[in-house]
């Protein structure tokens, strides 16, 4: 006997084969009528505006590479129901709950929100995302591309909407600011 509450687990799945394992999962709950187990089926995903010389693209970076989130109702001994159960290994790509075997442990509430707050935030954001700049003031970097290649020198200001990051080089022993595209540049451990 079922219980009537529906949890979330997180489904280890392969790499690269998110969207797929969904997508078959979401197919086959549906033809399979097991909508009263099963709930939502998630691959949380954020958009990101890359710019690489000049040009703007959007592309979606998958927040939790290698997992799908399932809502979905357990046994009342803890176990997944043997309806749903064969739903999940059958589908190809798919591994195993987090958990024990055939014990999967439920999210906390607090992840759960969370997860859910980064699914509502990128399916509200209309196509435009924002640049993924990995650079933040002060950082040595060095440039790995262009005229001034192999360069080093430091973050001086960052600007997201255009995809540029200026930074302070030396040049003939003077600082000089240069706005390059993110891209171009790469960090300095030291």
């Amino acid at each position: 006997m079922a219980t009537a509450i529906k949890n979330w687990f997180v489904l280890r799945v392969a790499s690269n084969r998110e969207d797929q394992v969904r997508d078959a999962l979401e197919r086959k709950v549906k033809i399979e009528n097991l909508g009263d187990l099963v709930g939502r089926i998630l691959v949380p995903t954020e958009r990101i505006k890359r710019v690489k010389q000049g040009q703007q693209k959007v592309a979606e970076r998958k927040l939790y590479p290698g997992y799908v989130f399932v809502e979905m109702e357990l046994n009342s001994d803890g176990t997944v129901p043997e309806r749903s159960y064969y739903l999940f290994k059958d589908t190809q790509g798919v591994g195993d709950f987090i958990g024990q075997r055939n014990k999967p442990t439920a999210m906390s509430t607090k992840d759960v929100e969370k997860m859910l707050v980064e699914v509502e935030k990128s399916e509200s954001q209309s196509g435009a995302g924002s640049v993924k700049v990995e650079f933040k003031k002060g950082d040595n970097i060095k440039i790995k591309e262009g005229p001034f290649e192999n360069f080093e020198g430091q973050v001086d200001e960052i600007f997201p909407d255009k995809g540029v990051v200026r930074v302070i080089v030396t040049i003939f022993g003077r600082s000089t600011p240069l706005e390059l595209e993110y891209w171009q540049l790469e960090k300095v451990e030291q």
